[in-house]
């Protein structure tokens, strides 16, 4: 009689655990980027940060391979992670680019994307106006982050939306300090009333005016704080 095949592979709780706990080092690896906690063109120290988040090094390591695949970080021989720093040209190139793609994106969703999508957009575009009035700089700036990929989702291209991703993550950093000081911050929240306001009336021309002034816009914001990028001319 033949034998029933034996399963060895771990049961779905232990995978999950696991899979959560890679999750929550990149989320707070991503932060600490972000945040500027590790600033570019700095070492990342295996045993400090394992030890800060109370990890070990195997998980560790596994996060920061992530992240160089996104390209935040950069494996250097005999230096190991860096976190990586970009150029200015670097950076005006990628935001030029990124405005290309959300003026397509932006009038495509005006175009085809239904109510309750654009309500959705509605919804997260309210609780990052909450986050502002708090002053929470953090959240506020990943819903600022997921607002824009929404909207360029709502075009249904996924050859776009994968492109934009990847400017996006490389330009955390950069983005973030986009919303330093009051009059920038303001600027750039009343840019999005706008941009949500044109998104509501379906409104494809402005809705690609608006998105066009916001990236342009976002590289005046970046460009006299590059030092806190690690960019050089």
């Amino acid at each position: 009689m033949m034998q029933p095949v034996q399963n060895d592979l771990p049961l779905p709780e232990s995978r999950i655990e696991r899979h959560s706990l890679h999750e929550a080092i990149l989320n707070r690896l991503r932060d600490m980027i972000i945040e500027g906690h590790l600033p570019p063109g700095s070492r990342v120290n295996e045993g400090q940060v394992g030890a800060q988040l109370g990890v070990s090094r195997t998980p560790l390591r596994e996060a920061i391979k992530f992240l160089a695949s996104e390209g935040l970080v950069e494996l250097v021989p005999l230096r190991g992670a860096v976190v990586k720093a970009f150029g200015a040209r670097e950076v005006c190139d990628m935001l030029d680019v990124i405005r290309i793609l959300e003026q397509n994106a932006g009038t495509r969703a005006c175009e085809v994307a239904t109510d309750d999508a654009i309500a959705q957009v509605r919804k997260l575009h309210d609780q990052m106006i909450d986050c502002y009035r708090r002053g929470n700089r953090l959240d506020y700036y990943k819903l600022n982050q997921a607002i824009h990929s929404a909207i360029v989702a709502l075009a249904g291209n996924e050859a776009l939306s994968d492109v934009h991703a990847r400017l996006q993550m490389r330009l955390k950093r950069v983005r973030f300090i986009g919303h330093e000081g009051a009059e920038k911050w303001a600027s750039a929240v009343a840019e999005h009333q706008d941009m949500i306001e044109a998104l509501e009336a379906r409104d494809a021309q402005r809705m690609s005016d608006v998105l066009g002034l916001h990236l342009t816009q976002a590289w005046i914001r970046v460009r006299d704080n590059l030092d806190q990028v690690g960019a050089t001319g």
